[in-house]
């Protein structure tokens, strides 16, 4: 069986390189640089602390003390990923709009913030069935 560090790793990673075919699919636009960004569908943060829950429960039993650990620390990422991150997206978003209405037009010095850095429910959602996918595929021990 892989490691359960690089199998939670390479869904996250997995996740992440999807959020650049769904936006192939569904806007027509190519934007590799998506894989580097934050927030967006699905949730790679949530399909990694998954994929490690799932597997570390597997591995050490579901009623370890390893086990409560990675569930409430993956928990707590799912929780921040959703909660003060997307927060902090609305925040961006509504200083980006004081600073149009403020200035009409006018060239600022400097970028505008970056407004998407945290999930919505459905894609931390889909994070989650991405990293219950990868646990089923390849986080269970071949029987026979």
């Amino acid at each position: 069986m892989i490691n359960l560090g690089i199998l939670a790793l390479i869904s996250g990673l997995t996740a992440q390189a999807s959020k650049i075919v769904i936006e192939l699919v569904l806007k027509r636009r190519f934007r590799p640089g998506l894989f580097f960004a934050n927030g967006g569908m699905p949730s790679s943060h949530t399909s990694t602390v998954t994929t490690l829950t799932l597997a570390v429960g597997r591995a050490e039993g579901f009623d370890s003390s390893l086990f409560s650990l990675v569930l409430v620390f993956g928990l707590f990422v799912i929780f921040e990923a959703t909660g003060l991150r997307q927060e902090i997206g609305k925040q961006a978003e509504l200083l980006n709009d004081l600073m149009d209405s403020a200035l009409a037009g006018e060239k600022v010095p400097g970028s505008r913030l970056r407004e998407l850095v945290g999930h919505t429910w459905g894609e931390v959602a889909v994070g989650m069935v991405v990293g219950i996918l990868f646990y089923l595929l390849w986080g269970t021990p071949a029987t026979g």
